[in-house]
């Protein structure tokens, strides 16, 4: 019997690295190939959805999360003075999901879960330090031209996945547009060990503020107390060396909350954000997924959860093509991860920023007291509970033919 050839990764982050453990769990041949020498240190993703924990659960995943993630059954959107506040219970999904609540653990926690899985597995061939500088394809497969401690070799593949994050040099050597715009603000991260609990702050809330609106999560850190996370936007003018001083960053909390003395920051960073989809997430033998096919805004916590659910429609579909299913199944996947992407992610990333945003206080309070009133009635806040959780929207994408 001929060899098959491997499936190639670029990139271990949680998407690639999920790929990788979907494709072994079908005994696919995987070369996960990581540019970075070890996985990376990421700040910004934490927050986790019911439909992604489903989707990682019969691979381990998880149960070693939940040992020491923070289960979230409310949520809030409330405005910078506090007085309107909409609260969500997510206990109200306990018959539509076995997790009706959001898990919050940093993203450089859930890497080395899904890493020592794969490794305790066995069979993928993991290499760090092994950046993928271009690729050729035929009918056949992918020859993937990679750069190894100084030394350039060519992996021959069946298959080539680019799950190597928002600049992905594979994306880029496709041709295929990424459609889409970057939005004018910076964003500030701070992490702080100050309880915002004690002020009623849900352990995931959204502020709305016409001049400064924000995302603040709790995530569990290195154990109890845990840290506080606040994203907010800034003049993208500035350098960030400006926007991260620390008077800076102390008004931007205190504008929060008022406390007396100061906040405890232990983190602070800055990043753009940018709207974007390729046209497609197919060109041949080249596959797309994760941040290499779409970004968005943070306000939803939808990216990094959107990257999981590519590679498991994805690597379904590609495993069920492998054993000699019909190819169609590939432009499958995009049709369906795109309409996802569009339809839900980029639509709710982009109304939640909108609505974060708004310059007339009166709208915004207007539109405030709409979602109090939906919170208020069990139907309608679990229409919208199955909307914002990716519930409803990976239900309609999967149903694309």
């Amino acid at each position: 019997m001929t060899k098959r050839l491997p499936v190639v990764i670029a990139g271990a982050g949680p998407t690639g690295l999920m790929c990788a453990l979907a494709l072994r769990k079908q005994d696919i041949p995987v070369v996960l190939c990581e540019a970075e020498s070890d996985l990376t240190h990421d700040l910004r993703a934490g927050a986790f959805h019911p439909p992604t924990l489903e989707m990682m659960a019969p691979y381990g995943i998880t149960e070693q999360m939940l040992v020491d993630g923070i289960k979230v059954r409310y949520w809030q959107i409330r405005n910078k003075p506090g007085d309107l506040i909409a609260e969500f219970d997510l206990g109200l999904l306990a018959d539509v999901t076995p997790f009706p609540h959001r898990l919050h653990l940093e993203q450089h926690r859930l890497t080395p879960i899904q890493l020592d899985i794969l490794r305790n597995e066995g069979g993928a061939d993991i290499r760090f330090n092994c950046k993928i500088t271009g690729y050729t394809q035929n009918a056949d497969g992918v020859a993937v031209t990679v750069e190894r401690g100084g030394a350039v070799e060519t992996i021959a593949a069946s298959w080539l996945i680019g799950a190597d994050g928002g600049r992905s040099a594979v994306r880029k050597a496709t041709g295929i547009e990424f459609e889409g715009f970057t939005w004018p603000e910076t964003f500030v991260v701070a992490s702080t060990t100050h309880d915002f609990g004690e002020q009623g702050f849900a352990y995931n809330c959204y502020i709305a503020d016409p001049t400064e609106f924000g995302a603040l999560f709790k995530l569990p850190h290195d154990g109890p107390p845990g840290l506080w996370r606040l994203a907010y936007p800034a003049n993208p003018d500035e350098s960030d060396e400006a926007l991260l001083e620390a008077p800076r960053v102390e008004a931007a909390l205190q504008r929060l909350v008022q406390k007396p003395g100061p906040y405890d920051v232990v983190y602070k960073s800055t990043y753009r954000v940018h709207q974007r989809v390729t046209a497609s997430f197919v060109a041949g033998r080249v596959l797309l997924a994760g941040d290499a096919a779409h970004l968005n805004n943070p306000l939803g916590g939808f990216g990094l959860n959107s990257g999981i659910h590519d590679a498991v429609n994805l690597c379904d579909k590609l495993g069920r093509h492998w054993r000699g299913e019909s190819g169609g199944l590939l432009d499958l996947y995009s049709r369906q991860r795109r309409a996802a992407t569009v339809e839900q992610v980029q639509a709710m990333s982009i109304r939640n920023k909108r609505m974060m945003e708004e310059r007339d206080p009166e709208v915004q309070r207007a539109r405030l007291k709409e979602l109090i009133a939906v919170a208020a009635d069990p139907a309608k806040a679990r229409e919208h509970m199955l909307s914002t959780s990716m519930i409803s929207g990976l239900k309609r994408a999967n149903e694309i033919q």
